[in-house]
């Protein structure tokens, strides 16, 4: 941050007037905060995948209302699959040009909370069920959003990880998990990357609404882990702006009428609320809106390249689940069976806050068939996606293509409808209209591949069992076409991997028995046993563990070393590509404490090198 900027913030607060220090506190629209003498106002916008760029009266927070194209990337449940630091910077920058090109000033994201239990509904918009993970990904993206001079928006601080009750429901964590695993991706993103804004969430901690939070809003986030920037609501989230101001709230979003301004104003009056609060939080955003005008810059924007980008990072967010008899990649030729509504009405993103319009759309049978020229490709619905339920017409044209085909690709998933933020789901299960047709394909075609589009786990259990070969990609934004015709026909070799744990079923989730809460509460009972930690504690068997990912290739770890070093310890490893084809691997190194005198999990993941290596 550049020193003169501090200067400045600190100056210019220090000439106004307590009612307009206390102005800067409120919006001054849905979207943009206030000005004073001195502070110009600046533009926030979702979202973290993509710009959702709103004006006037279209302006919402529940994605309903119009708003301008951009380049819809993947969400943070397809993208986290990468597990590529590189690529997540990459389209940090990129989202940065779209914003600085729309007049956005400050991008509300990335969202990195935890992913507690898999039937959360806003799951497609977080990383992972892994802390260090989810900052390894995160802090590249922020680097990269704001060295494009855009502020990040680190959210939803803290412990929020249901969308049931949210705007009452409380977070009843310990110490320990709510430091190790619910804060931790938080301080490495704020020590490394030094967002501009951290956005506080709905939700209670401990009984604590967060926009009152003193513990976290500045015994925390400012005492413990240095934060110099400004900490704003999420959108309705401040049900009192003096308590809020008190606890280290900086920003109230979105606008208001001037109630809670003149609340302020009178709370310092009549000596409830102490005006140093009221200074620090106007110069938290005189500073915030002195970085956005120091770095607003005129752009362009190439939208094919975005969508170029998009479609790159989508094809290296696959994740190969199962591949017997090397079924895949699939010929280019022959006959090919594609069914699915999803294949021509493709999932691509999640419901609310983060929805793009897109600039552009790759559909999955277009491209497949492009991919294939020479093959006889013929399509068939399958099934419908609206709950209307099951069709015995359409489940007998998708089997009829089935039989006269050499392979049939299946697409599975979940309507935006199944899933979004506003509300968890009740299960991780597939539809079953879309399994009884899964079911007459195979028995038909037993060479069948099934391509999965959803925000959240699945129960894949028996998917896995019916099919020889499966491909998952989260939700992979508007390059999803592209990206699964390349991965189902080897142009690109698949290098995803898990960043959740896909159970045998979703009883056996560590924190099945206290997830979403009842009576406005939350208990954490499985402390910091969250996703992997607690199924390798109880020695879970799983379906797909955290981490997991298949290739067309082999690759061989060699020469293993661990050494003492300057920082710990260094770890040394050989890599070697033995197959034929050249792919890419992550090497995923964890590490445990085996006389620890508090309870722990077997092993963590502590370090996320990706190699690149050509086959021989």
């Amino acid at each position: 941050m550049p020193s003169t900027i501090e200067v400045e913030a600190s100056a210019a607060v220090a000439q106004l007037a307590l009612s307009e220090k206390a102005s800067l506190g409120g919006g001054s629209s849905f979207w943009e905060s206030s000005a004073a003498r001195g502070v110009p106002s600046f533009v926030m916008s979702d979202g973290p995948h993509g710009l959702r760029r709103q004006e006037g009266s279209a302006a919402d927070h529940l994605g309903l209302g119009a708003s301008s194209p951009a380049t819809c990337f993947p969400p943070a449940v397809g993208l986290g699959q990468s597990w590529d630091g590189e690529l997540m910077e990459r389209v940090g920058a990129a989202l940065a040009r779209e914003s600085q090109d729309q007049g956005v000033d400050v991008l509300l994201g990335p969202g990195i909370n935890i992913k507690r239990d898999p039937r959360c509904g806003r799951n497609f918009e977080y990383l992972s069920e892994d802390p260090f993970l989810t900052s390894h990904l995160a802090t590249p993206w922020v680097n990269g959003l704001q060295g494009g001079g855009v502020g990040a928006s680190l959210k939803h601080f803290a412990a929020n990880n249901a969308e049931f009750d949210r705007m009452r429901l409380s977070s009843d964590v310990a110490d320990r998990p709510l430091r190790e695993i619910y804060l931790r991706a938080f301080e490495r993103v704020i020590r490394d990357a030094h967002p501009w804004t951290v956005m506080c969430s709905y939700n209670r901690i401990n009984g604590v609404l967060a926009s009152q939070n003193k513990f976290l809003l500045t015994d925390v986030l400012r005492r413990d882990w240095g934060f110099q920037g400004a900490v704003i609501s999420d959108w309705g989230a401040v049900g009192d702006r003096v308590a809020a101001v008190a606890a280290g709230l900086d920003l109230q979003m979105p606008g208001d009428t001037g109630f809670f301004n003149a609340s302020v104003v009178d709370a310092v009056l009549n000596g409830t609320l102490d005006e140093r609060d009221v200074d620090r939080a106007a110069t938290a955003v005189a500073r915030t809106a002195l970085l956005a005008r120091y770095h607003r810059r005129d752009v362009s924007v190439d939208y094919t390249v975005h969508h170029a980008l998009a479609r790159e990072a989508a094809t290296r967010s696959i994740a190969l689940l199962k591949n017997d008899g090397a079924l895949l990649p699939l010929d280019r030729s022959g006959r090919i069976a594609v069914i699915g509504a999803f294949a021509v009405e493709p999932r691509y993103q999640g419901g609310g806050s983060s929805h793009v319009r897109v600039t552009d759309l790759d559909i999955p049978l277009t491209e497949i068939r492009a991919a294939a020229p020479q093959a006889t490709v013929e399509h068939a619905v399958g099934f419908t996606t609206d709950g209307s339920g099951g069709s015995d017409a359409l489940c007998s044209e998708a089997v009829e293509r089935a039989r006269n085909s050499d392979v049939a690709v299946v697409f599975l998933g979940l309507a935006e409808s199944n899933e979004s933020e506003g509300f968890d789901r009740d299960t991780i299960d597939l539809p079953v209209e879309q399994l009884a047709v899964l079911e007459a394909v195979v028995a038909v075609q037993p060479n069948t591949v099934v391509v999965l589009s959803a925000g959240g786990v699945l129960h894949l259990a028996p998917v896995h069992a019916l099919v020889p070969a499966i491909l998952s990609g989260g939700l992979l934004g508007h390059g999803c076409g592209a990206a699964i015709a390349n991965v189902l026909f080897g142009a690109v070799n698949p290098s995803g991997r898990l960043t959740e744990t896909i159970p045998l079923r979703v009883q056996d989730a560590p924190s099945y028995l206290n997830f979403p809460g009842e009576h406005s509460r939350a208990v954490y009972g499985e402390g910091t046993f969250v996703g992997y930690r607690g199924y390798d504690a109880r020695e879970q068997e799983v379906l797909y563990p955290f981490g997991y990912g298949l290739s067309y290739t082999t690759f061989a770890f060699e020469d293993l070393a661990v050494e003492p070093g300057n920082d710990g310890l260094a770890v040394k490893v050989s890599i070697r590509n033995t197959g034929s084809t050249a792919g890419r691997e992550i090497v995923q190194i964890y590490a445990s404490k085996v006389d620890s005198a508090v309870s722990r999990a077997p092993r963590e993941l502590v370090v996320v090198p990706c190699e690149v290596v050509n086959a021989g």
